[in-house]
């Protein structure tokens, strides 16, 4: 409580320290010089007050340089100090012991009520020294001083002394405070930008996951169902190529119409890709973003359209279901479309997302039961949109050799959780297999946010 705002500042500054309690060694050696200034201004005050009690000059010597030196003290106790200051006012020395002390007591971290008593007191005890002092030179003068004169004086000059340095002492302790607060401010600022940019950067990166899993499954929803129609298409062609060389030439159509839109659409993807990483600037790398989005919307578009069809709406929707399962059938499967409840449009979102798990079952049908049939159910009710896709097992076929990677139910399954539903996948007791999804049709369907990488 007696420690000086100047120590405590420069101890939080961590600058380098001096000996002892000082942190500074300026402050020191600042210290070190007003203690010899003060301990020689006592010494030549205690041999004058010694010869006016009628002492030895060498005792006043003695008690002076003591109390002056006391004044090295003053950042460490200022209270000490002051009181030293004030218990030697009746000898009338110590002046620059009291106006220091008393500075260094209102600049420091003292409360307030223990600064303004201690400092009432200097002031009284000056005030009383100087009202005999000046009675008794005025006395021996041979004049009759007057009480209000006297009293006028001596409280001119005990507030002389003792108002500035007290005055002072505030403004400095304040502006000292106003000081520590105001970088302790800025510290705390520099540490929440800090963690701000920690947690930009983890959003940053985050935000790249997520831009690069949603790439990856717009791309294999518009890319490999259409590859494996495909490869479906060609095996078939393979298998009438000499029987019906009719049916085999519109097959071979199918396939080269199939090959060159899917080569379009991947090209399209890739040259938005390879444009967004190659340091392009931030507002560049997100309307390349949301270009992507809008070609593979649109390319997804055109998987759900007949050959040849151009772009519908904004991206797939349950309206393209009949065109999905055609291709499935003129591909060579079997497949059953049932719809129930009276037929609505929901948001975009849950449209593309209803249409996208029909695709990815058809085409895992395609791949894992090859010969199997299938059906396909929507089913509209209050609030929400029901899908189940079900296929037998498979029927007497070789495996199509599609290559699997083992992601369309991940994607399946985080589309549909994505929007709040539920998803279920599983074989059947009949040896096939079975997806169901439920997805609320309260989403807004709007774009998702595309976060630049």
């Amino acid at each position: 409580m007696s420690t000086t705002g100047a120590i405590a500042e420069a101890g939080a500054r961590g600058g380098p320290g001096g000996p002892w309690w000082w942190t500074r060694r300026r402050s020191m050696v600042l210290d070190v010089v007003l203690a010899l200034l003060s301990a020689m201004e006592c010494a030549a005050e205690g041999i004058s007050f010694a010869g006016d009690i009628g002492v030895p000059g060498v005792l006043g010597v003695a008690v002076g340089v003591p109390v002056g030196a006391s004044l090295v003290l003053r950042r460490r106790w200022p209270i000490a100090v002051v009181l030293v200051g004030i218990a030697t006012t009746p000898a009338e020395m110590g002046f620059l012991l009291a106006i220091v002390g008393l500075y260094t007591l209102a600049a420091s971290d003292v409360p307030r009520r223990l600064t303004v008593v201690l400092a009432g007191a200097s002031v009284a005890g000056t005030f009383l020294v100087a009202f005999v002092r000046f009675h008794e030179d005025l006395g021996e003068d041979g004049g009759r001083p007057g009480m209000w004169l006297v009293t006028f004086f001596s409280a001119l000059m005990s507030l002389g002394l003792s108002a500035p340095p007290v005055l002072l002492g505030l403004y400095v302790g304040a502006r000292r405070r106003l000081v520590e607060s105001l970088r302790e401010r800025a510290d705390g600022l520099e540490r929440e930008l800090s963690l701000l940019a920690d947690r930009a950067e983890e959003r940053a990166v985050w935000a790249r996951n997520e831009e690069r899993t949603r790439i990856a499954r717009e791309m294999h929803d518009v890319v490999a169902h259409r590859v494996s129609l495909m490869v479906v298409h060609a095996a078939a062609l393979q298998a009438v190529a000499l029987k019906d060389p009719e049916k085999a030439s519109r097959n071979a159509g199918l396939v080269g119409d199939m090959g060159r839109q899917a080569l379009t659409e991947l090209r399209e993807m890739l040259g938005v890709l390879r444009t967004s990483s190659d340091g392009v600037a931030s507002a560049q790398a997100a309307a390349g973003s949301a270009r992507l989005a809008e070609v593979a919307a649109a390319a997804s578009a055109r998987v759900a359209a007949p050959a040849g069809a151009g772009p519908v709406g904004d991206g797939p929707c349950l309206d393209g279901l009949e065109d999905l399962v055609g291709q499935s059938r003129a591909a060579g499967m079997a497949v059953e479309l049932c719809v129930e409840g009276e037929e609505r449009s929901y948001g975009a979102r849950v449209e593309r997302t209803a249409y996208r798990v029909v695709q990815e079952a058809l085409t895992n049908v395609h791949k894992h039961a090859p010969g199997a049939k299938a059906l396909v159910r929507v089913a509209h009710r209050e609030g929400e949109v029901a899908l189940q896709v079900e296929n037998g097992p498979s029927v007497g076929g070789a495996d199509a050799g599609l290559p699997s990677g083992g992601n369309g139910l991940v994607g399946m399954r985080e589309r549909v959780v994505a929007l709040g539903g539920a998803f279920v996948s599983g074989v059947t007791d009949a040896g096939g297999f079975r997806v169901s999804a439920v997805i609320p049709a309260g989403e807004s369907g709007a774009a998702p946010v595309v976060v630049p990488a």
